[in-house]
């Protein structure tokens, strides 16, 4: 075996490491190679000394701390999984000013029982325009208004004595025009250049896209831009400034993964992986979700096992339902690319069944989702710091009657506040004039109603709208996997429209969700009556229910059960082990009355509340929910 030749001559700078490195890449080495051969053929065995020296060099280079972290993980690999786990998520400047900043509010993370910290795009940006911090200059290098390095490394130690594991953004497609290699692409270095895609004239790039879709037709029409200086074309999936990677070229993989070595090596402990779905090409495609792109993600997970097991991946990767379930890996266990994946689907239909006050389409589009391998785990949020794109699939819509594109119109004019009774105060984002497309911007409580409440004083309103934001985020906390809560939501924060006076900001609407944090309005979260406590105090009950429920834990099936009554969702957790729960959610304004005993999710068993939102209950056989309300049921005995 290659591998055993190469450790071999290469492992004494592992000292009393080297046993445990051998084994893992005994384990994980067949897999990386099968993956490989996959994207790259014969060349791949070649890659074998070089990737080596990385194991070696990496997991000489990982601190006492992270090798003992790395070595409980391997003994719980669902550390992740677990139901006391609850994401957070933020930009660090807009919650504490800077990293430091952020290290001095970790008791407000703690109150949350906050296990995960999701800072948004952290490392260096390219100088002005850049995406929201999504065209990265620098790897190695912390956005100087942030910090730097060491203060990341201080924060993520800070964050793991606390319980709570670092994420950040690693952006894999793209780079910025302004990185070191593009620089050097740029100057003609043709070692450079073979990083990128760079076409002469336009006979290549036109051939691709014609099956491409633009990701920003509103104002980035096609895949490539023009670069005057160098009289080539280059490939530009989402930005002119955002140069996509060539990961034909082995190179690319190779520097690629020593980043996220690197980065584990500080202590980042969670890779929210960049817009992975793109990352081969391949022409007569829409160069998304290509089999060498998941090749690639199991190679990265196999060897970054063996370097760091203590970190995990989360994919970015909001695709179609049938599309999205691969990234969390297939068949044999070692079949792994990430752990983790947004659950986007839950979100827009949450927004949906707000909306419509009818659950049909949610139930429907939940239900054909395929199940997750149980060694993976959902990451499920109602909000985040990006736009909502409404991914409403006509068959879905079908199925339950509605036309698709007639919904999703609905939807933006309805959370853009254009429709008739409307609660919501979002606005569109990127609308399409001529087709009529749109996406949502706004912060949760103000597609909730809490905004539009607040401004007529109506106070009837504005329980509504507290009622919705619980209802989402009880659905959300309790699907399994890891919650996530957007930095706001659990104050109840509105729409920032500070924005509009930023230059750099005020073409970007989505500004307006990503408010700075008003630590004067969070320490009213300690005053009963206010507002902040009501919101709060419910944030902290969810987590409290949520944590002594281990039916939620990853690894139990979501089963979701149709419901006669469309204004209701239904969904149980089973566990082999853990036992069972389930779910009943109202998304109606006016109240519905069950009889337990109809419930499919509650056969087998005996129910008892776990959480009740908003006066729901179990009296005396029947299950009484009001407007927006839920409950949580535990259930013992055997599964039907």
């Amino acid at each position: 075996m290659i591998i055993d030749e190469l450790l071999a001559v290469r492992a004494a700078p592992l000292g009393g490491r080297a046993a445990v490195v051998e084994a893992r890449l005994r384990r994980r080495w067949p897999e990386a190679l099968a993956a490989l051969t996959q994207a790259y053929g014969p060349a791949a065995e070649a890659l074998a000394p070089e990737l080596v020296d990385w194991v070696v060099a990496s997991v000489a280079g990982r601190s006492e701390e992270l090798w003992t972290l790395d070595l409980c993980r391997e003994a719980d690999p669902g550390w992740f999984q677990r139901s006391s786990n609850l994401g957070y998520v933020c930009y660090a400047d807009r919650f504490a000013g800077d990293l430091r900043g952020v290290a001095g509010h970790l008791d407000y993370l703690a109150e949350l029982r906050t296990t995960y910290l999701h800072l948004m795009p952290l490392l260096r940006p390219r100088p002005g325009e850049n995406d929201g911090g999504y065209a990265v200059e620098s790897y190695d290098d912390i956005d100087p208004r942030l910090g730097t390095m060491d203060d990341l490394e201080h924060l993520a130690s800070a964050l793991r004595r606390r319980g709570i594991s670092l994420c950040i953004d690693l952006v894999v497609n793209h780079t910025a025009a302004e990185h070191e290699w593009a620089v050097r692409a740029r100057r003609g270095e043709q070692d450079y250049r073979d990083r990128y895609f760079f076409y002469p004239d336009r006979t290549v790039p036109d051939a691709y896209e014609r099956t491409l879709r633009e990701v920003f037709p509103a104002f980035k029409p096609g895949s490539f831009s023009w670069l005057a200086d160098v009289e080539q074309w280059v490939w530009t999936t989402f930005h002119e400034f955002q140069w996509d990677l060539n990961y034909g070229n082995p190179v690319v993989f190779r520097d690629m993964l020593a980043v996220m070595g690197r980065l584990a090596n500080r202590g980042v402990e969670v890779l929210r992986l960049d817009a992975v779905p793109f990352l081969w090409k391949r022409l007569g495609t829409d160069c998304e979700n290509q089999p060498e792109a998941h090749a690639l993600l199991r190679a990265f997970r196999a060897l970054m096992a063996v370097v760091a097991p203590a970190t995990v991946f989360k994919a970015e990767a909001i695709v179609p339902p049938e599309l999205l379930v691969p990234y969390l890996g297939v068949g044999d266990p070692e079949h792994t690319e990430c752990e983790m994946a947004y659950h986007n689907q839950l979100m827009v239909m949450l927004w949906s069944s707000l909306a419509t006050r009818d659950a049909g389409l949610m139930t429907h589009a939940l239900d054909r989702m395929a199940e997750i391998p149980d060694r993976a785990a959902w990451v499920t949020y109602v909000r985040c710091h990006d736009d909502i794109g409404w991914a409403v699939m006509d068959e879905d819509a079908a199925a339950v009657g509605w036309d698709g594109s007639s919904h999703r119109r609905f939807l933006n004019d309805f959370y853009s506040g254009r429709f008739p009774g409307s609660f919501a105060r979002g606005a569109l984002f990127q609308e399409n004039a001529l087709t009529g497309d749109a996406r949502i911007s706004g912060s949760a409580a103000s597609l909730c109603g809490i905004e539009d409440a607040l401004a007529r004083g109506d106070e009837v309103a504005l329980e509504r709208a507290c009622r919705r934001l619980e209802l989402a985020y009880a659905c959300a906390f309790a699907y399994g996997g890891i919650p996530l809560v957007y930095m706001g939501d659990e104050l109840g924060l509105r729409n920032d429209h500070t924005y509009e006076a930023d230059p750099a900001r005020v073409d970007d609407n989505r500004w307006m969700h990503r408010p700075a944090m008003d630590w004067d309005v969070a320490a009213r979260r300690d005053l009963p009556g206010t507002l902040e406590h009501t919101v709060f105090a419910m944030f902290r009950r969810l987590a409290q229910a949520r944590a002594a429920i281990r039916a939620i834990d990853g690894g139990a099936r979501t089963i979701v059960h149709p419901m006669a009554d469309r204004r209701l969702l239904c969904f149980e957790r089973r566990h082999p082990v853990l036992g069972r729960m389930a779910v009943v959610a109202n998304f109606a304004q006016d109240p519905v009355t069950l009889v337990a005993a109809d419930l499919a999710s509650l056969a087998g068993g005996r129910a008892t509340v776990a959480l009740a939102g908003a006066g729901a209950a179990l009296i005396d056989g029947e299950l009484r929910f009001p407007g927006l309300s839920y409950l949580w049921f535990t259930v013992d005995g055997p599964s039907p």
